[in-house]
């Protein structure tokens, strides 16, 4: 329909091409060295295109060279790439219907299932079904017959077949993976004129055979037209606009899906062009079918004469709203498009299946919001043609055709657009009344003025959407063509996919699985006679050109512009470097796209740089001559990029990528069993070897490695990387040896090599890089695996991602251990490969310093990580196998272990030189390493366990066999630093000398395993074997004491540091019950040190502290150090009495495990009611310190102030007067008042205390009564007493209690003991 424009039309084309032009204009026809015009062949056309039909051992016959590589200067950017053959089945029934002349109205149809990558395609009265994406040499055809007596039906046209491929594999509908395969499905088959309906519940058991439905015979008398014919005729009236009654119950769309709970079931439902609505519910044993609506939409539109002009054609397309469905649904929504309007349906997958309608739009209206404005000037007729909906359910597009006219030449055109609507936010599907949609973009004109076509053609349009470039859509005409609609640069471009007419029409198209779920996949197109193709999202970008102004379908453009032409305005047409894409889509707001932003840009001096490099190797190669390459490569600017880009990596790249032409064959892997790949993968060895060479020699490898590291240690992986593929291939032949021997001669060696985990694995790798690279299509699985070698890294990626798949839980035990030992060992061989060459060829190498090697990555990691996860699990489930394989497993789950934790040492090194975040990725590192290794050494204890129970006569042997497995853990725990293993193996073997060994060689700087060792010891209480261990590590002893004061003390009386373990001792006495933390940064994990000390446990410790000060001399330092531990034993003793006077402390027994505060504990006698605990106070402020009293002065005048209220000074006062007491009396009354006996310990002669005394804190007096004010009444004990509320009456009496404790103390004799005795 949209062809590009050309100079010149096809005719000519034809013409020219039959006078011997050149075959490389077309965009697909190969380069062909001679046409024989003298094997006459039936129908065969003129052109150059290689008969469909002729045999052929490869798709080289049809794809031209520079296809086949992608590369090269003669590679044309805008050509589509072969993807695959049809199976031979079908060569083998177009060959019959080719002889039997078949008219060429009869042609096949076919399609393309999204879901399950399943193309399909009808000759004569067969159906032919495979997947497309798998290799030539692999591909499995399923041929199901269709019932002759509905044969008879499609012989009247063939295109009036529609084929619903149904999913009814859960595993495949939920998994959009690289190796999800459809077992199950199921075909649903509709004639759409006679509506008769077949159905295969499995199209893969052959005990499931088709179930077929006939309408009936009143269904049928609605399909005769009033003239009383059949609607069978094919001679029908045509017109540009109008269209006969003919084919009005034709069914022109049909849906199915599975049901949820029902195997081999499903549903369908079809709509006609009158407007009905079928519902067929298909099980193995029948279907039910079910008229559902009479009539969705039958309107009436007015013509330009006035007459009455039908929409018989709608309505026109039926889509579910969300193409990936989930088998374990219960319901399913799907739209209808009618000639106005979108409506909504839901269905219930229940008993009787009812369908109800959720809502309606109407996107064709005067309101210009809603979609498409009608009644526009110029504006005759719309026509809404095909609906999709995108892989996410969230956006409608909606192909448009109106027919126009121009006022001013009065000329009649098609104008051909896209309606873009998406969901409102906050929509909920219960919704009926309110829109629910909303226009995304504004519409795209992808046609402004195009040719007039019948109604007929118009609806033979089909629209596919989905494909890159991101946006882009695909519409499939009738005449079969099929177009790419791309919005570029604020401008709709459009490129044509169309073959010569030998190969047929486009039958359908559709979009190839991406090997990446995050991304979109090229579009595939399948012929009917040329296969099945690809159009790269470059070709889309390169090739595609502005809307001509008129289209006629495959008969040109008179728009002037050749594609040439237009391909040449593009800035940077061929200066893109072959590389995978990744489109952005554009925004809604003004179509803005990103195209081909993952591509790397080259300039022309990049070209030229690569060239001059070419040349010079090649030079090097066949002569040995430099000729001043460094000078000329500098000049040339090829040490100006780093990285990727570098041309000296991008040489490497291709000399290690290079796609062998002989390997190429149908014969898959039958080639690849031949010594032809070990012999082409070492020829690729020693050229990149000479590289090298080259490298060194032209002096280019030091620039190199001064400029350019990053470069230089690439080039070098790829060595790396060849010399791992080339033991990969080693060892898949190996264990084909090994294989072939153990199973004997019944199979073949072909099933032999084309078994076995690796072998699958490598087939999952070949296919994702075939799906990524569309240039590799028709290549096999294993030839694009052993080819691109630099992307080894895809390898591990599917270990990760596809290794259910490989190891399945319902194989059996031994089965699943010997697939993941295959897979382990083919890590472990490319790991071990790539360390072996960098040791190697050590001195090739850049420094390292802030350089990731490849096998460091997190993509590397994580798949030997999936494997070894797999191992583990198998690990713990061998509880029946012997001995010997036990040990083979253990081996292998060791040596994959060992592989992993280099991996991660050297990518925690790299992060750490370059400075970045790493404490994630240490984390994990930790994790797994204690999980491997821990689980390794339970597996060493149950051998041994295995070994000693053996034969007698084999001890020995077991026991060092034993010894040796443990050694080798062991050094892969010190290597890595898993002190947990290292100490229990040390434990285990009770042998001191090597626990010293070990401790020596894993110093670190923040002790190392010496500081695991002695945190070990600590909690086992082994105090002394701690220290005396200590006594070889004195620093690491003493960065762990740092960490635990209570052992402190201890190797400080070991030095004879007296006077410092007294320090320690007496802070140790006085430290709080509480919870300290201290992180050993190695082990990355927090040690939590709780000190629960008690009163008596505190006692001691300032006893010992007390003997070590003595120990430490006498001097007036070690003096005043005594008298300040003497003071706290007072106040501890304290602390003891006053918690036994206060009963009323809720917990006692924390109170008394925790050391009080003075404060706190002053507070405590202060709140009690017994007397006492008031004088005990002020020993409390006795034995602190002249700062405390000082600080807390204001306590103190509380304390006073508490003694004076013990005693009731107006009845002392009362008694004093009555009485009339002698001065003895009243000083022996006032001898047992609280003040009395506060005074005197705290000012008496015999008072004691730390430090200065009470008088530089609180006077007893106030010496200048004048000069006191209100500001100041708490300057002394006297004014604290003149607040009291007696003192006015017995204030005289106050003042001598107070005096005579001062004067006296010393012969006042206190009642009852004292807590300081």
């Amino acid at each position: 329909m949209f062809s590009c424009g050309t100079k010149k039309s096809n005719a000519r084309s034809l013409r020219e091409q039959g006078r011997g032009s050149s075959a490389a204009d077309s965009p697909v026809t190969p380069a062909r060295t001679s046409i024989n015009h003298s094997a006459a062949v039936p129908n065969r056309p003129t052109t150059g295109t290689p008969a469909p039909w002729a045999p052929r051992l490869s798709v080289l016959a049809r794809v031209p060279q520079a296809n086949r590589i992608g590369k090269g200067d003669d590679a044309d950017p805008t050509k589509p790439v072969f993807v695959g053959e049809f199976p031979q089945v079908v060569r083998d029934e177009q060959n019959i219907l080719l002889h039997k002349r078949v008219p060429a109205e009869d042609r096949p149809c076919g399609g393309i299932d999204k879901s399950t990558s399943l193309a399909w395609i009808i000759c004569g009265n067969r159906i032919y079904l495979w997947s497309y994406l798998s290799p030539a040499s692999s591909v499995k055809c399923v041929v199901l017959e269709i019932p002759l007596n509905y044969a008879d039906f499609g012989k009247s046209d063939a295109g009036n077949w529609l084929l619903r491929v149904v999913n009814c594999d859960a595993a495949s509908v939920e998994s959009n993976k690289v190796a999800k395969h459809c077992n199950s499905a199921a075909v649903v088959l509709f004639n759409c004129q006679t509506r008769a309906v077949i159905y295969w519940p499995d199209i893969y058991s052959q005990l499931q055979g088709p179930v077929t439905s006939l309408a009936s015979s009143d269904e049928l008398e609605a399909v005769l037209t009033p003239d009383g014919k059949g609607s069978f005729n094919r001679q029908r009236r045509q017109s540009k606009l109008g269209s006969s009654l003919n084919g009005l119950h034709m069914f022109n769309s049909v849906i199915a899906s599975a049901v949820l709970g029902c195997k081999f079931e499903c549903v369908a439902l079809a709509c006609s062009s009158s407007g009905e609505l079928w519902q067929f519910q298909c099980t193995p044993t029948g279907i039910i079918r079910r008229k559902v609506y009479e009539n969705m939409n039958f309107s009436l539109q007015w013509g330009e004469s006035g007459q009455i002009v039908s929409n018989v054609g709608y309505p026109r397309s039926l889509i579910w709203c969300f193409p990936h469905h989930a088998i374990q649904e219960s319901n399913r929504q799907f739209l209808v498009l009618t000639d106005h309007e979108i409506k909504c349906f839901r269905i219930e997958f229940g008993s009787d299946i009812p369908i109800s309608k959720l809502w309606s739009q109407e996107i064709v209206g005067t309101d210009a919001e809603v979609g498409i404005k009608k009644d526009l000037a110029g504006q005759k007729r719309i026509w809404p043609l095909d609906m999709q909906v995108d892989d996410h359910g969230k956006v409608i597009t909606i192909l448009v055709a109106t027919f126009c006219n121009d006022r001013i030449s009065s000329s009649s055109y098609m104008q051909y657009s896209l309606l873009t609507m998406q969901y409102k936010s906050g929509f909920g599907v219960e919704t009926t009344n309110d829109r629910v949609l909303e226009k995304k973009a504004p519409i795209e004109v992808i046609m402004p003025k195009a040719r007039v076509e019948d109604e007929d053609f118009l609806f033979s349009m089909r629209l596919r959407i989905g494909g890159k470039p991101s946006g882009s859509t695909v519409i499939i005409s009738g005449d079969g063509t099929a177009t790419v609609s791309h919005y570029y640069r604020n401008s709709t471009r459009l490129y044509q996919f169309d073959l010569p007419y030998d190969a047929g029409k486009v039958l359908d198209a559709s979009i190839l699985p991406s090997a990446d779920d995050y991304e979109e996949g090229a579009w595939v197109v399948l012929t009917e006679k040329a296969g099945i193709w690809a159009i790269p999202e470059k070709a889309v970008v390169l090739g595609g050109v502005e809307p001509p102004e008129r289209s006629l379908s495959r008969k040109g453009s008179s728009n002037e512009r050749s594609a040439q032409e237009e391909i040449r305005n593009l800035t940077f047409a061929g200066n893109v470097a072959p590389r995978r894409v990744s489109s952005e889509a554009w925004s809604a707001g003004d179509k803005q796209r990103t195209v081909l932003s993952g591509i790397a840009r080259r300039t022309a001096q990049d070209e030229e740089s690569e060239a001059l490099l070419n040349n010079l190797f090649s030079e090097f190669l066949s002569s040995g001559q430099i000729d001043r390459s460094l000078e000329k490569l500098e000049t040339s600017g090829s040490f100006e990029r780093d990285g990727e880009t570098n041309v000296f990596v991008r040489m490497s790249k291709s000399i290690i990528d290079t796609l062998a032409k002989h390997w190429t064959t149908t014969r898959g892997a039958e080639i690849l069993a031949m010594a032809a790949v070990s012999t082409q993968l070492l020829e690729k060895q020693q050229k990149h070897q000479k590289f090298l060479h080259f490298l060194a020699l032209s002096k280019c490898h030091e620039e190199l490695c001064s400029k350019q590291r990053h470069a230089l240690q690439i080039i070098l992986e790829h060595g790396e990387k060849l010399s791992a593929m080339i033991q990969l291939r080693e060892l898949q032949n190996l264990i084909s040896q090994n294989r072939s021997t153990n199973v004997g001669s019944s199979n073949s060696s072909l099933d032999i090599q084309m078994s076995g985990a690796l072998w699958d694995m490598i087939q999952l790798v070949g296919e994702r890089a075939r799906r990524n690279t569309v240039l590799l299509m028709d290549r096999d699985n294993a030839e694009v695996f052993y080819s691109k070698v630099s992307d080894l890294e895809d390898l591990f990626y599917c270990l990760d991602a596809e290794l259910e798949y490989v190891i399945r839980p319902e194989h059996p035990l031994g089965i699943q251990i010997q697939r993941a030992c295959e897979l382990s060992t083919a890590c472990v061989t490319i790991i071990r490969t790539c360390f072996n060459y960098k040791n190697e060829n050590r001195l090739w190498y850049p420094p390292p310093e802030g350089l990731t090697p490849w096998y460091c990555q997190p993509v590397v990691r994580t798949g030997i990580w999936g494997v070894a996860s797999v191992l583990l699990h198998l690990v713990n489930e061998i509880s029946g196998l012997d001995k010997t394989a036990k040990l083979d497993l253990y081996n292998h789950l060791e040596a994959l272990a060992e592989v992993l934790l280099e991996a991660y040492s050297g990518a925690v090194t790299a992060k750490t030189e370059c400075g970045e975040e790493h404490k994630g990725l240490l984390n994990e590192y930790w994790e797994r390493r204690d999980a491997l290794l821990e689980s390794l050494y339970k597996k060493v204890k149950e051998l041994e366990d295995i070994l000693k129970d053996s034969i007698e006569g084999a001890g020995e042997l077991n026991e060092e066999a034993i010894m040796k497995v443990t050694s080798h853990l062991l050094s892969i725990a010190k290597r890595h630093g898993c002190y947990k293993v290292m100490w229990t193996i040390c434990c285990d073997v009770n042998d001191s000398e090597l626990l010293r060994k070990i401790m020596h060689e894993s110093l670190g700087p923040n002790g190392g395993f010496s500081y695991y060792v002695f945190k070990k010891l600590h909690e086992s209480r082994q105090f002394s074997e701690l220290l005396r261990l200590g006594e070889e590590f004195p620093e690491e002893l003493s960065i762990f004491l740092k960490e635990h004061p209570d052992l402190l003390w201890l190797h400080d009386l070991f030095l004879h540091q007296f006077f410092t373990a007294s320090e320690k001792l007496h802070a140790l006495a006085l430290t709080q019950n509480m919870q300290s933390t201290s992180v050993a940064e190695e082990e990355g994990e927090q040690v939590y040190m709780k000190m629960k000390l008690k009163l008596t446990d505190r006692k001691n410790l300032l006893y010992l502290s007390k003997i070590a000060a003595f120990a430490a001399g006498k001097d007036a330092v070690t003096q005043v150090k005594v008298d300040r531990i003497e003071a706290d034993l007072k106040i501890l003793k304290l602390q003891e009495e006053v918690l036994k006077r206060l009963p009323s402390i809720q917990d006692t027994q924390l109170v008394e495990d925790q050391l009080l505060h003075p404060e706190d504990l002053i507070k405590l006698c202060l709140d009690g009611e017994d007397p006492e605990l008031s004088l005990w106070a002020f020993d409390v402020f006795a034995w602190t310190s002249s700062s405390f009293r000082k600080i807390h002065r204001k306590l103190l005048e509380d304390c006073w102030k508490k003694a004076a209220s013990e005693d009731d000074w107006s009845k002392f006062h009362d008694s004093y007067g009555a009485e009339g007491w002698s001065d003895q009396e009243i000083l022996q009354n006032l001898k047992n008042t609280i003040l009395f006996q506060a005074s005197s310990r705290c000012y008496g002669p015999q008072s004691e205390t730390y430090e200065e005394g009470f008088a530089q804190v609180l006077p007893l007096r106030q010496e200048n009564m004048e000069t006191s004010s209100l500001g100041d009444m708490g300057s002394s004990v006297e004014t604290i007493l003149m607040q009291h509320k007696d003192f006015p009456v017995a204030g005289k009496l106050m003042l001598m209690a107070i005096m005579l404790g001062s004067e006296h103390g010393g012969d006042i004799r206190i009642e009852g003991p004292s807590p300081m005795e």
